[in-house]
Order: C-alpha cells, then sequence, then structure tokens
C-alpha cells in the first residue's frame, strides 16, 4: 500500500483528459496533494485540534470528500467525546477502497464509516463538525448553495464546518500573482513546466474556485452566524463556519 511519486503528467501527453480521481490519482494522491497544496499539512493539524475542541458526545463528524481520509484521521487521532462516530464520504470508488484499507490499519478507536457518495446526496444529522478539505471546489457552482444549506441545517449549535478551498481573486494582477506564486511552489517541489501546464489543462473546468467574499456570502446565506479565514497561503485558504 505505498504511495508513488506524482509523475502523471510527467511526459507530454497526445491528449490531456479532464481530470479525475481514478486508481491513477488515488496512487500518488498523497505525494501529488503535499507538493500541490501550500499549507496542507497545517490545515489537517489544525482539523484535529478543531476536532478535539468541537466534536461533542452523541454526535457525528462529517469529512465531505475524504480523499484517502487525511482529514479523517486528523479528527479520529485528536476526538475525545464519548460516542462520537465520523462519517467519510467519496464519490470516487477508488478512493474509498484505499481509504477503507488505510482505516482498518489504523489503530483508533473512534468509528468511522466510509460511504461511496455524492455530497449533494449525503443526509447531515447530529453534527458537531463537518469539513470540506478541498472538496466544494469540485462541486458544481449551481449545487453549491444547497449543499451548504443542507450541511448548516444538519449541524448542531454552535456545530462548526471547515472549509478549504482553492481561492480566485477579482483583481485580475492579484490573481496572476497569486497563481505564478502558487507555479513556483510547484516548481520547488519538483514538478516541471510541461507537468505544471498539463495538470493545469486537465483541471481546467473541473476544479472551479471562487473568491473569499462569495463563500463568505454563501455560508452567511446558508444560516451560519460566524464566518471567516483562519489560514490562508497564496491562492488556497481554510475558513471557519461556526452555525
Amino acid at each position: 500500500m505505498s504511495d508513488s511519486r506524482d509523475n502523471l503528467y510527467a511526459n507530454p501527453l497526445a491528449q490531456v483528459d479532464r481530470f479525475s480521481f481514478d486508481q491513477r490519482v488515488v496512487d500518488v494522491f498523497p505525494d501529488m496533494i503535499k507538493r500541490s497544496v501550500p499549507g496542507y499539512p497545517t490545515i489537517l493539524n489544525m482539523i484535529g485540534t478543531l476536532a478535539e475542541r468541537y466534536a461533542a458526545a452523541d454526535s457525528q463528524c462529517y469529512d465531505l470528500g475524504c480523499s484517502l481520509g487525511a482529514a479523517t484521521l486528523a479528527m479520529r487521532h485528536r476526538i475525545r467525546a464519548a460516542n462520537c462516530r465520523i462519517v467519510a464520504v467519496d464519490n470516487s470508488p477508488a478512493m474509498i477502497a484505499r481509504a477503507r484499507q488505510i482505516m482498518d490499519a489504523d489503530s483508533q478507536e473512534v468509528p468511522v464509516e466510509l460511504v461511496q457518495a455524492r455530497l449533494q446526496d449525503m443526509e447531515i444529522a447530529r453534527a458537531s463538525l463537518v469539513v470540506l478539505n478541498f472538496t466544494l471546489q469540485f462541486v458544481p457552482i449551481e449545487e453549491r448553495d444547497l449543499l451548504l444549506k443542507r450541511i448548516a441545517e444538519g449541524l448542531n449549535p454552535g456545530g462548526v464546518l471547515i472549509l478549504s478551498e482553492k481561492v480566485a481573486f477579482a483583481d485580475a494582477p492579484h490573481q496572476a500573482l497569486m497563481t505564478e506564486l502558487h507555479h513556483e511552489f510547484k516548481r520547488a517541489n519538483g514538478y516541471s513546466e510541461l507537468e505544471i501546464a498539463q495538470k493545469r489543462t486537465a483541471i481546467d473546468n473541473v476544479l472551479i474556485p471562487e473568491s473569499l467574499e462569495q463563500h463568505r456570502n454563501r455560508l452567511k446565506a446558508a444560516g451560519f452566524a460566524s464566518v471567516d479565514v483562519w489560514f490562508q497561503c497564496l491562492n488556497f485558504a481554510s475558513m471557519i463556519a461556526i452555525k
């Protein structure tokens, strides 16, 4: 179950297909996200800290778009509340299959239910904490309002949503700067110009970022009382929304 180095776009491709979370991506995903998302380890560590703070007895915590379960593990290792369980959801069969292996090898006792489903189809109930860690950006924009509204309705009073996203900027020069600095981050982590270009083509119109203002407005409209950014590095940010 060893993870491989991400070289999916290292060689010239006659056709760059739309990015999908298939078995090829699963096999390199930990390396891919570590080398592509600035601040990712910090975000995971804080998800664990927030789980310890907000996970309540007799409640559920959700990892929506769990991929291989990194956020699930961060929560699982820090939850102290009695009779609290984690529901980890992803629509990729390959991701869920590998996540199940990872959870089975983990010795923590907090129960984890792995569910293969669309996030938009999940019922959220008795939740004290919900995590959308770089997930909403893959949900069609027209479906985001309803998803966040259902999350807010399923959270207990005082419950928390952690929303991490790649973000866009209204100011064109700032957007260009943040994009170039993100590419520089990738170069420093060993990605070539070819890899950066081909990955960008693959992800175009698959990952749709929005601005922090758009996220704030949507979260407020969904029913969250308090919303703000707790972390940002370049064009990647994480927000806390409290019901």
